[in-house]
């Protein structure tokens, strides 16, 4: 589903990423991991279109996509969760789902009943403030987010960070159900290890903007992967 080619980014005069090949297929969840600094986040801005990169292919489902902005990223199907949410914080927990609808036809503007079963507090809050949501409720928002808007890739940059465990446990339990569904491919950055290690089917493992380690949960042993991503 998911492929790059050499993909590069800078920062003004600074190099982030080196050349990253990767691949992501559906019905898969794909765990970039690493330490600290490493390019983990800037790879899914690059990937997304929140920012450009500077070289290399990014293809998704077959397609070969240019250096396109993230609302055009979005409507190709690459549905991306930020590290730190960016939910809109005086929108209500249902206008801020709605803005997912930017990316459908009009026929297609309805939140899913799925949205709710997945995460059935947004809807008991559903007009509450995104800003007076608790973090964990936040983090739920985000990804429901996403989900409106259909995608055939989902991206999710540190979804337990600053979260309690009950709402950890119940994300697990949805990018469980997401990728049992076999209809979108999940790339997941995530420095929990052993969330990480529990829902992971492949690893990409970064080293200072470059893959040093790929394979499957199969391939490369927990000692291995925890080596790896240790200072």
């Amino acid at each position: 589903m998911l492929k790059t080619d050499n993909l590069s980014l800078h920062y003004g005069g600074s190099q982030i990423l080196y050349d990253i090949n990767m691949t992501a297929d559906v019905g898969q969840v794909t765990c970039v991991m690493g330490t600290n600094g490493v390019g983990k986040t800037s790879l899914l801005k690059a990937i997304s279109g929140t920012h450009p990169r500077s070289s290399g292919n990014v293809e998704l489902d077959g397609e070969t996509l240019g250096v396109l902005p993230g609302h055009a990223m979005a409507r190709h199907g690459v549905g991306y969760v930020p590290q730190g949410r960016d939910i809109f914080q005086l929108l209500t927990v249902k206008e801020n789902l709605e803005t997912g609808f930017a990316c459908l036809p009009r026929s297609e503007h309805k939140v899913p009943d799925e949205i709710y079963e997945l995460f059935p507090v947004l809807s008991d809050m559903s007009t509450r403030r995104g800003g007076d949501l608790s973090g964990g409720q936040q983090q739920q928002l985000a990804i429901a987010r996403a989900l409106i808007t259909r995608p055939k890739l989902l991206l999710l940059d540190e979804p337990t960070e600053g979260i309690q465990p009950n709402i950890i446990q119940q994300i697990g339990r949805v990018i469980e159900h997401l990728r049992d569904k076999g209809d979108m491919a999940i790339v997941l950055v995530e420095q929990y290890f052993d969330f990480a290690y529990d829902h992971a089917d492949r690893f990409v493992i970064l080293r200072r903007g470059a893959v040093i380690q790929e394979g499957t949960k199969d391939t490369l042993s927990r000692e291995d992967l925890v080596a790896a991503v240790s200072v």
